[in-house]
């Protein structure tokens, strides 16, 4: 039998996020933003895939999964739904989800802010208001007060250069704005809230707090001198600026690395970015597959000093033997980054299930579980998440593909 590629007890998971599942966020800037007129969201998340009432069968069957961990979010707009308004039945229903996540045995990385935020925090400026950390502060005291010994790991805010640069710069989140200043400016705002966050963990729990950034890797569209500096200059805001911020006393234990594709950048175009050149292989978000770049983008994050946690990575595919070659090549980047001595201490897929994907709506599939929407929310595994199991088991990358030959097989047999 081949050696493993992976330590014992490397966690293994995968993540959800509460508005992407749980269903019926009415309250939330994303619920009004799906419903605008001329929203940039092709549809309603609507009903989710009914996580809210079926989390216990859904980690009942992760675990059945070989799943030894969990990343999940809590809904601040359900939690604090007026200002200063704390909604009792709702921390009581997460604490519900913790405590039945805890019984199934995986360990819980509880996001605090996964993209959306209360309509009403939204309207009164969001992130660019003058008492925007005050409010954040608040909502994540009192949340770990609740919840804090229900909750291993505090990922404080979820992927806040991607918050900045899709909801400030490019448009098409929330708040919908495309503002070169406002998107730096609401950058270093999240960097400040996300150091006020790891405080509050330290003060009210004895949670391990941490940063969840998505580090893209970067490439000019052109080989000339300006394509060149402008490339530069995206990485130092949604890169170095987020990873040199967690060396202040508050930057947390750890840090999560999501990584999903490379980018060329193209000062030219409105966008900013470019279409991969021709030939490269894309998903169905149209992004550029690059393993190489986990590697790279794992060492790069080393460099922070802190233990690292693959937070986020995967496929949208309709395909799920292209997803078994993505995990392959993606894991083999994360053995050998741990190979070369870079301290990868878990691995958490995205997604669990099918589920919402924000503007996109229910197209594009992540999912290692699929989730019939129609009918009745069926939940079923793919021949990929039964094969993810006996790598999660095994600790074995070689494992992968015989796993999943033989889980198509019996599905074929069914």
């Amino acid at each position: 039998m081949s050696a493993r590629n992976f330590p014992e007890g490397f966690l293994w998971g995968a993540a959800t996020a509460a508005h992407q599942v749980e269903g019926c966020n009415t309250n939330s800037d994303w619920w009004h933003f799906e419903h605008a007129p001329l929203s940039a969201a092709r549809e309603s998340s609507g009903d989710g895939i009914d996580h809210w009432h079926r989390y216990a069968e859904d980690f009942a069957l992760l675990a059945e999964l070989g799943h030894t961990a969990h990343r999940l979010s809590v809904e601040w707009a359900r939690i604090e739904p007026a200002p200063g308004e704390f909604s009792a039945a709702a921390l009581g229903h997460y604490r519900d989800v913790l405590t039945e996540l805890r019984r199934q045995g995986m360990t819980s990385f509880v996001t605090l802010q996964h993209f959306t935020l209360p309509h009403w925090f939204a309207a009164s400026g969001g992130w660019t208001a003058p008492d925007a950390l005050e409010r954040f502060e608040r909502y994540a005291r009192t949340v770990l007060d609740a919840l804090g010994d229900l909750t291993d790991f505090v990922c404080t805010i979820n992927e806040p250069q991607m918050v900045a640069l899709h909801g400030y710069l490019e448009g098409y989140h929330p708040p919908g704005v495309t503002n070169p200043t406002l998107w730096r400016r609401v950058g270093r705002v999240l960097l400040d809230a996300h150091h006020v966050a790891v405080h509050a963990t330290r003060q009210h729990s004895d949670a391990s707090p941490g940063l969840v950034v998505q580090l893209p890797v970067l490439a000019p569209a052109r080989d000339d001198a300006v394509t060149w500096a402008f490339c530069e200059a995206m990485r130092r805001e949604i890169v170095d600026l987020y990873l040199d911020g967690l060396r202040a006393p508050d930057g947390g234990d750890w840090l999560g690395v999501q990584y999903y594709r490379k980018n060329w950048v193209d000062p030219a175009l409105p966008t900013l970015f470019a279409a991969p050149p021709r030939g490269v292989r894309t998903t169905q978000m149209g992004w550029a597959v690059h393993p190489e770049g986990l590697y790279e983008m794992l060492r790069r994050a080393a460099g922070t000093g802190l233990p690292l946690y693959v937070t986020e990575n995967g496929i949208a595919t309709e395909d799920d033997d292209e997803r078994i070659e993505y995990l392959e090549s993606h894991l083999s980047a994360v053995a050998r980054a741990i190979a070369d001595g870079v301290d990868v201490r878990g691995y958490i897929h995205w997604s669990a299930f099918d589920n919402f994907e924000w503007s996109e709506g229910y197209g594009p599939k992540f999912g290692l579980i699929a989730v019939d929407r129609i009918d009745g929310f069926r939940r079923t595994p793919k021949p990929s998440a039964h094969a993810f199991a006996r790598v999660a088991r095994s600790g074995r990358i070689g494992e992968l593909r015989s796993a999943f030959v033989s889980a198509v097989g019996m599905a074929a047999a069914r």
